[in-house]
């Protein structure tokens, strides 16, 4: 299924986020364990889709977390523990004292919730995060790793995020989902200006290069990271792509929203794109997208499993999740002229 000439200017007004990356790289300069994740050739693998280039973003050992959601909650609890301390040192022990009566709480399909367990143990908030029973195991064990609680819920991502809401709501603590909806949008808009970063990583490559890609492929779950770049790459990039959001079938929330010209959820069977199989888009990333993006698109759970495989046999070892641009790729098949760029967002699931 895929939704052409996307493109629309029925969202007036600024985007309800930000895109420079200004703020989280002068944050991550200060991190030891930031650099700039590698941007890979495959030309094997772009001959034998008969296009030009294939260049893949690779996340899998993003900050030794192993996603670009790594880029989004430690941004977002950074930024708000300044705002709450009003100071610049979050190192010191006023602010230490700030961030401990501080408890962030948010449901996760696994990689935002490592994100945001590992912004708490940094700074030292509390965190508590909440994950389906679907999600692996290796999931929960790496979150509690950093001190984070996690809590298990016998439903879907949206009955986790539901939880979460309550949970915040009773006890006076800190939502940080990275969806968005009507009255709760700003600490959604700092996780996705924490996102900037990955595409302003390849923004300077390829103004050094000259290699600008034709295409950019998106997957989206609740849209934060497709929205994210595609508003990036729209005000920064001084060539522009075609920007594809990519999506899994059961769960096309941003195409349907699209399609309807509001939020409509997306109703269909769990997908092996766990990362991705979210039935509701996020409010903030649907306005800009609709904007920002050229094409929509849903691509079959077979589909992505094959395309993590032939990433594999590039040594890119990423999941359906990770890998869902790649099966679009081959789907759309571009021509001989297209020069693709790809996100691998994420590493192997830890099971």
């Amino acid at each position: 299924m895929k939704l052409e000439n996307a493109r629309t200017a029925a969202a007036p007004g600024p985007r309800l986020f930000r895109s420079e990356p200004d703020r989280p790289m002068a944050m991550l300069r200060q991190c030891p364990a930031y650099q700039a994740t590698p941007l890979r050739q495959l030309p094997k693998l772009a001959e034998e889709l008969g296009i030009g280039t294939l260049t893949v973003k690779d996340e899998t050992q993003r900050m030794r977390l192993g996603s670009f959601k790594a880029l989004g909650g430690v941004f977002a609890i950074a930024q708000m523990l300044q705002d709450a301390y009003r100071g610049d040192d979050l190192t010191s022990p006023q602010a230490r004292k700030v961030a401990a009566g501080m408890t962030f709480i948010t449901a996760s399909a696994g990689n935002h919730g490592l994100s945001v367990a590992a912004g708490a143990r940094i700074f030292g908030a509390r965190g508590l995060i909440v994950l389906s029973n679907s999600v692996p195991e290796g999931f929960a064990e790496r979150i509690r790793k950093t001190g984070s609680y996690v809590v298990r819920v016998d439903g879907s991502y949206e009955d986790c995020v539901q939880y979460a809401i309550n949970a915040a709501e009773e006890n006076g603590w800190l939502l940080l989902a990275d969806g968005s909806w009507e009255g709760f949008t700003e600490r959604p808009a700092l996780i996705m200006e924490g996102y900037t970063v990955l595409p302003e990583e390849c923004r300077q490559e390829f103004e050094k290069t000259g290699m600008w890609p034709t295409h950019v492929f998106l997957q989206a779950g609740v849209g934060g990271l497709a929205g994210a770049v595609a508003a990036h790459i729209r005000d920064h990039w001084a060539v522009q792509p075609n920007i594809i959001v990519v999506e899994p079938e059961a769960a096309p929330c941003l195409l349907k929203s699209v399609e309807a010209g509001q939020l409509t959820r997306a109703d269909g069977p769990a997908s092996n794109m766990g990362r991705l199989d979210c039935k509701d888009a996020s409010l903030i990333a649907f306005d800009a997208l609709r904007r920002d993006a050229d094409l929509f698109v849903t691509v079959p759970d077979e589909k992505a499993r094959e395309a993590a495989r032939l990433y594999a046999a590039e040594e890119i070892v990423t999941t359906p999740s990770g890998a869902a641009p790649l099966a679009a790729l081959k789907i759309l098949q571009p021509g001989p002229d297209a020069r693709c760029l790809l996100i691998a967002t994420e590493g192997p699931e830890q099971v």
